[in-house]
């Protein structure tokens, strides 16, 4: 009987643990040389020389950059990989990683290994979501950027934001 007490209360306790949270952020290069966005060719020139070349024409892949105050880039976050029609989009996750990255704002983008630039209706209706909940956090999506290995296409040069 005493047995079964002290397991039960081992149990209880092991309830109780919780996980430390800690955020960190180490960039092994000066804020000064961090690129500036300042137009959807420089985003896509970015992009493109931190894409997987090897599997850009392979594999659907989801990319965020996230940006500064300034529309420097501080980071960039692969949100998912997929197969060749399509990726999963989770705003849980991409939001979460620019919260914690504190972004002041993103560029989503993602690659069509097909080599067709025109957006389906899935990328548009996960563009609008992401945007609605870009508003939401005052973390706004200046832009969702579709590439192949030689070219792109902007919403926001479209006017599809």
């Amino acid at each position: 009987m005493k047995n079964l007490r002290e397991q039960a209360q081992n149990t209880q306790l092991s309830f109780l643990q919780v996980a430390e949270i800690e955020v960190s952020y180490r960039p092994h290069f000066k804020a000064i040389d961090r690129p500036k966005i300042n137009g959807s060719k420089v985003c896509f020139e970015i992009l493109l020389a931190n894409w997987n070349i090897n599997t850009i024409e392979y594999r659907e892949e989801f990319n965020v950059l996230m940006l500064n105050r300034n529309n420097k880039v501080i980071g960039i976050f692969q949100a998912s990989t997929g197969g060749q029609a399509g990726t999963v989009v989770d705003p849980k996750q991409i939001f979460g990683v620019a919260l914690k990255a504190n972004a002041a704002a993103i560029i989503v983008s993602h690659n069509h290994p097909s080599g067709n630039l025109t957006p389906s209706s899935e990328d548009i209706k996960v563009t609008n979501r992401l945007v609605e909940c870009g508003k939401l956090l005052d973390l706004p999506v200046l832009d969702h950027i579709i590439i192949t290995n030689d070219s792109y296409l902007s919403f926001a040069d479209e006017g599809l934001l």
